[in-house]
């Protein structure tokens, strides 16, 4: 299949994106149709979409599954401060950030069993947390946790004070972070388009007897969010350098 000429994607999006600066398309507006826009520039549907998502992946249109493109509000962005006591909380100097949980039980599979070092089926609970300012998604974790270890009653948004509490001490927290698109979940989940890259972090907590009791799995778009990790620099480890 013969890919879209790049110069006539990038007119149209450079069209559109001077109509956002100037404010002839405002925040929180509808574009018209795919179709219709595509008549309007005379190219086919596949190049207006091409030229849609390099706009989804400049943050400035969104879109949303059966409903349409739209022009997106400005984004502020949160942060992600790793090694804390649970990868739910992104925190904004903006903005004021909430949380919805929903708590899951099923068993151990794929990935998961040796992450956790658990054999398959084993009892798990997944806590799917998504973080939002307004309407607007900022991140998705997914945290799974054995049963044993689990609360059983999270109201929302207090998963982060419950879980210390209720775990063993930590004495290891590895986190391993890598970029990657989004998988089709994600990009509805979090209302981005499937071109935005999305910092993906996978977080093992191990505690002081060496048992894995915590796996999280975080997706951050790239366009609304930074994860900052901060490592005291003692005597001791300058000497062991």
């Amino acid at each position: 299949m013969t890919q879209p000429a790049p110069s006539r994607r990038h007119a149209i999006a450079d069209d559109l994106r001077n109509q956002i600066s100037k404010g002839h398309l405002r925040a929180g507006e509808r574009l018209p149709s795919e179709a219709q826009l595509a008549a309007r520039y005379a190219v086919s549907t596949p190049t207006l979409r091409n030229a849609l998502a390099l706009l989804q992946a400049e943050g400035l249109v969104e879109k949303i599954h059966g409903t349409g493109n739209f022009i997106r509000q400005p984004l502020r962005r949160a942060r992600y401060v790793g090694g804390g006591s649970t990868p739910c909380a992104l925190t904004s100097v903006e903005g004021e950030l909430h949380t919805t949980i929903r708590t899951t039980n099923l068993g151990a599979h794929g990935h998961l069993t040796a992450l956790l070092r658990v054999s398959p089926r084993s009892p798990l609970t997944e806590f799917l947390c998504l973080t939002h300012e307004g309407k607007t998604p900022h991140s998705l974790a997914r945290i799974y946790i054995p049963r044993d270890l689990a609360p059983t009653d999270v109201p929302e948004g207090l998963l982060a004070a419950r879980l210390p509490n209720l775990r063993p001490p930590l004495a290891v927290i590895q986190e391993t972070v890598s970029t990657r698109l989004p998988t089709p979940d994600e990009a509805t989940t979090l209302r981005i388009g499937s071109t935005l890259a999305v910092l993906s972090i996978t977080r093992v907590a191990t505690d002081t007897a060496g048992r894995v009791v915590e796996v999280a799995l975080l997706a951050l778009p790239g366009d609304r969010a930074d994860a900052v990790f901060t490592a005291p620099h003692t005597a001791e480890a300058r000497r062991a350098e």
